[in-house]
């Protein structure tokens, strides 16, 4: 039709110009599911600390929104809008909770961050508390800064791997031998299309050569309360003494250790059974090792089974030990067990 701009295969958008011997490659790429995921991550592992007490980030119950970045002329321009809110849990000095929310309207590329509309309050249920104050002085400087930190990881993220086209679709900046070996490598490097339903099983994300091992350890609790520990994100960041987030529902992402460790829950059965896809940030691009935490309750303690497949060969030991380390004995200092 007379004055639309035709399509081309890939996202692409051939525009007319002036000129009938001139045509503008545009490119844009969708980046709404990454957003969303990165927000989450940046806004759970939110904690502040003062005189009142602390607060820290448990859930993020609303976050609609979307993102896109377009190429057009060798530039990138990236879009976005969202509008989000979570829920904090505060503990004051006299170990009473209090539970509020905070809420943002206006995060978009066409507001810069001292300008976004940040309110914090307490539930309709919850009384008043000094904690309030604390995230209205210091809470709300962390989520901007959280916010700031998503803008600056969107453009970061995506600005070397968004293709910059010249008119006949070519990248200038890469020569054409290096992106024969660049699609080689691609092919030579591929993902396991493996189920990871089954903890037996090992999860590659790419072909290298694995390992595994199993640990077994007794804890002085019950299953109810050791199971609890594992997946509610506010008993994880007290034994690892650093943010964390973790979804726990099946097929709900979690990450520890500040980032350092991330992963999914493949299954989970109550203060029985918990399987995961887990990994280091070490590890090969997309590779997960499969994790199956088995809990027997025997009154006065409960046993853990670990069964760990799919390490990647060498990396057992440090795995291991990082294990009992920062899971095992960090959960028996901070809660008795």
């Amino acid at each position: 039709m007379p004055g639309l701009p035709s399509s081309s295969p890939g996202g692409h958008v051939l525009e007319p110009n002036l000129s009938d011997n001139m045509q503008i490659l545009m490119t844009e790429r969708d980046v709404s599911a990454w957003s969303s995921d990165r927000l989450r991550q940046l806004l759970l592992s939110i904690r502040v600390e003062g005189p009142e007490g602390v607060c820290l980030m448990t859930e993020v119950s609303k976050l609609d929104g979307e993102a896109s970045i377009n190429n057009r002329k060798g530039k990138l321009f990236f879009f976005y809008e969202w509008q989000l809110k979570a829920s904090w849990l505060g503990t004051s000095v006299g170990g009473v909770k209090y539970r509020g929310t905070v809420e943002v309207s206006n995060l978009s590329d066409e507001n810069d961050e001292d300008d976004l509309d940040i309110n914090v309050s307490l539930c309709k249920d919850q009384p008043n508390t000094p904690l309030l104050d604390l995230m209205k002085r210091t809470g709300v400087k962390e989520v901007r800064r959280v916010l700031t930190k998503y803008v600056q990881d969107l453009k970061s993220e995506f600005s070397q791997g968004m293709i910059l086209p010249t008119a006949d679709g070519k990248d200038p900046s890469v020569p054409a031998k290096a992106k024969r070996n660049f699609v080689k490598t691609r092919t030579q490097i591929t993902p396991s299309q493996k189920s990871l339903s089954s903890p037996t099983q090992t999860s590659t994300g790419v072909l290298i050569p694995t390992c595994g091992f199993n640990l077994q350890e007794s804890f002085r609790t019950s299953a109810e309360e050791l199971y609890e520990t594992f997946i509610n994100q506010e008993f994880v960041q007290v034994f690892t003494r650093l943010p964390a987030a973790v979804d726990s529902r099946k097929g709900g992402k979690f990450w520890h250790l500040d980032g350092s460790v991330h992963g999914e829950f493949t299954e989970l059965v109550p203060h029985q059974r918990i399987h995961m896809k887990w990994r280091f940030r070490t590890w090969p691009s997309e590779h997960f090792a499969a994790v199956s935490l088995e809990l027997e309750d025997h009154g006065d303690e409960t046993e853990l089974r670990m069964e760990c497949r799919g390490v990647p060969a060498g990396q057992e030991g440090s795995t291991e030990e990082g294990w009992k380390r920062f899971y095992f004995n960090a959960i028996k200092q901070a809660f008795g067990y």
